[in-house]
């Protein structure tokens, strides 16, 4: 932990999945909550099955889940939605004719039941 889910559909051509992982990433990293950069991780996914509202033509979306042990401050958790969210609007590419829709959500893990282990 900390972990990074991120969704983006696949009609926002252009999108450096890599570079976009490498800024998010960093974000978390510098965060002075966050001790070992190694636990921070980040996965991608590029949705090619979506429907947005009831007109779905000409939309699309980057969502960014950050999961985080329960036990930071709400102060913290916004500062790193905020840093995500300022990546968000400088690296995905602005599409001519469709609506993009960015989104940051922070969630807590239950420290009772959540498992990490090195090999």
């Amino acid at each position: 932990m900390p972990h990074l889910h991120i969704e983006y559909t696949e009609n926002l051509t252009g999108l450096n999945e890599r570079e976009l992982m490498r800024e998010l990433n960093a974000v978390i990293c510098a965060h002075p909550t966050v001790t070992d950069e190694a636990d921070v991780k980040a996965r991608i996914a590029r949705l090619s099955s979506f429907y947005i509202g009831n007109h779905p033509d000409n939309r699309g979306f980057v969502h960014v889940q950050l999961q985080l042990m329960a036990g930071r401050s709400e102060q913290a958790k916004k500062e790193m939605s905020d840093g995500l969210a300022a990546v968000l609007r400088r690296a995905v590419p602005q599409h001519e004719g469709i609506m993009v829709q960015l989104s940051v959500d922070v969630a807590d893990m239950d420290k009772a039941t959540y498992f990490k282990g090195r090999l």
